[in-house]
C-alpha cells in the first residue's frame, strides 16, 4: 500500500482513508457504499433579486451605485424623448467610479455622494447598455 501524507487529524482522518481503502478495493466496478464521507451539500444557486425597472415621467430617473451595482440596472425609455438620468455613487467599493453609454459617446466620472446628471435623446429603439469605464457592471436602457 501506498505511503499518504497526513492531511487531516482525528476522525477527518479515519474517513478519508476509509473512504480511500473502500475506492481502492471496489475491483468490480460496483458502486462505493456511501457512509465513508459524505458529499459535499449542493446549495441553490441564490437568485437574484428582482430589480424595478425604471420609467422616466415628467422628471428624472435616479440610479444609485451601490455594492449591487447600478440600481435600478433596467430603464426604460421612448424613441425621441430627452431621457435625463441622475447618478450617485454611494460606495467606494466597486469599479463603477464612471457611467460609459457608448452608443451616445457618453463617458462621465461618478465622484463618491455627489448626484451627475446624464442627459441624451435616445435616436432609435432597442437596447442601450449603460456601464463602469471596464465595462464589468452594466445596466440597460429599454427604448421603444
Amino acid at each position: 500500500m501506498a505511503r499518504t501524507k497526513r492531511l487531516f487529524s482525528g476522525a477527518a482522518t479515519i474517513a478519508v482513508a476509509a473512504f480511500a481503502l473502500s475506492a481502492c478495493s471496489n475491483q468490480k466496478d460496483e458502486p462505493i457504499t456511501p457512509g465513508a464521507v459524505a458529499p459535499p451539500a449542493v446549495r441553490p444557486a441564490a437568485q437574484p433579486a428582482a430589480q424595478p425597472v425604471a420609467q422616466p415621467a415628467a422628471g428624472a430617473i435616479e440610479i444609485a451605485v451601490t455594492g449591487e451595482g447600478f440600481v435600478p440596472a433596467q430603464l426604460r425609455a421612448k424613441v425621441g424623448q430627452p431621457l435625463k438620468l441622475v447618478v450617485t455613487r454611494k460606495t467606494d467599493k466597486t469599479c463603477a467610479t464612471e457611467i460609459v453609454i457608448k452608443d451616445y459617446a457618453i463617458n462621465k466620472p461618478l465622484p463618491l455622494n455627489q448626484p451627475v446628471e446624464v442627459v441624451f435623446t435616445p435616436t432609435k429603439p432597442g437596447p442601450v447598455r449603460f456601464a463602469c469605464g471596464m465595462d464589468m457592471i452594466a445596466g440597460s436602457i429599454a427604448v421603444e
